[in-house]
């Protein structure tokens, strides 16, 4: 069965819970609430509203991300909606 666009969307997204910039490892968590790691490379991009670099650096907890993988591995990584956006928001 195919997924519909909206469960991929829920599938796909992800709450960074901590990030581990000297190893190169990110902590985030699912929709089902598993926190999972993920091992990225000094390659790896962050692309935000600001900026797009190679690295963990961009990345903080709280943010929502969605993970392109590529060879098992997040090549991109894109902040959906930042920590301190998510606690501004009305929807709270």
């Amino acid at each position: 069965m195919t997924q519909s666009l909206t469960d991929h969307i829920q599938t796909s997204r992800f709450v960074v819970v901590d990030v581990k910039h000297a190893e190169g490892r990110l902590r985030v968590r699912g929709e089902a609430d598993v926190c999972t790691e993920l091992a990225c490379s000094a390659q790896t991009l962050v692309v935000t509203d600001e900026d797009t670099k190679a690295g963990l650096d961009a990345l903080n907890p709280g943010d929502i991300i969605k993970v392109e993988p590529a060879d098992g591995r997040p090549e991109r990584i894109v902040v959906l909606r930042r920590a301190w956006d998510e606690l501004a928001s009305p929807e709270v």
